[in-house]
């Protein structure tokens, strides 16, 4: 796996040296828009609707739309003096019990390993939270982000969940035709109740699989195997840039190339026998010694 963080937990005066990797990956099939007429993958372009036109990362700014239409505008500077400081530090603010935390609150899940010298210090926080059954809460910059964490033992290894910051939850109150106050049949509830006793087992996460996925990649290798009319083949794009790399070794062979002799033409000395003109080599620039000048 990839490393995507380094650095340490810490806790009270205790520095736990990790390594951070991903735990979930993501298994969606993702289809590309073509275009029908020739098979070209469709890119994604930046333009300005009132402009008409391609617009360059470097005419780009960030902005805050805070009424409609009116934006404030940041350069890259103002943001990286705003962004959170990147310590390299999970610093654990409390330890919990893991039930008195909602599902609601957690994002996504990374695997923390030791670094370098720190697998004693890892291996006494992840006993230690194994024994007393708590996880802890932590706060950590990933990619100029502060994030909230929890920090818990799976198994033989530390496992960090980001998690959603309290304001980020929306309230029940906005979801609308909530009943005010729960009223049912006591029969159909001993009914139902029945129905889960009967449905209740121990939860086996390899029991269950994205049959949407499973039934698109199956769909594909169909349509692969066919060479139906859906396959399309994108046209070659123009290769200009090797034909200028082409041109610029060319030119640079010419360049360190080493100075050659002039051809002989016709008017030459050597072809029409008249050496009167012509100095022999080695002499040139020099009188030959008793020579009247």
């Amino acid at each position: 796996m990839h490393t995507v963080w380094k650095g340490a937990i810490s806790f009270g005066l205790v520095h736990v040296p990790v390594k951070m990797f991903t735990a979930t990956e993501d298994k969606d099939v993702h289809l590309r828009l073509i275009h029908k007429e020739c098979g070209t993958p469709i890119a994604n372009v930046r333009t300005c609707p009132h402009c008409e036109k391609e617009v360059q990362w470097e005419e780009i700014s960030k902005g805050y739309e805070y009424e409609k239409g009116r934006f404030v505008l940041f350069d890259s500077e103002e943001l990286d003096a705003i962004k959170p400081e990147n310590t390299r530090t999970i610093q654990i603010l409390d330890f919990v019990d893991l039930k008195e935390i909602d599902p609601l609150y957690y994002q996504k899940a990374y695997y923390l390993s030791p670094d370098q010298a720190g697998s004693g210090a890892y291996n006494l926080l992840l006993e230690a939270m194994r024994q007393s059954g708590k996880i802890g809460i932590a706060k950590i910059a990933i990619r100029s982000k502060s994030s909230l964490a929890a920090i818990r033992a799976v198994d033989n290894c530390i496992c960090m969940e980001t998690m959603h910051y309290p304001d980020e939850i929306r309230s029940l109150q906005l979801v609308p035709n909530l009943p005010e106050q729960t009223t049912v049949n006591e029969r159909e509830l001993s009914m139902a109740k029945m129905l889960i006793d009967q449905l209740s087992t121990p939860f086996d996460p390899a029991k269950y699989t994205d049959d949407y996925r499973i039934g698109l990649q199956e769909a594909i290798q169909r349509k692969i195997s066919g060479e139906g009319t859906d396959i399309v083949t994108a046209p070659a794009a123009e290769r200009t840039n090797v034909i200028d790399l082409m041109a610029a070794l060319q030119a640079s062979l010419e360049a360190v190339k080493p100075a050659q002799a002039a051809p002989a033409t016709p008017d030459n000395d050597a072809t029409t026998g008249d050496r009167s003109k012509a100095k022999p080599r080695g002499t040139r620039g020099r009188k030959k010694e008793g020579a009247v000048p």
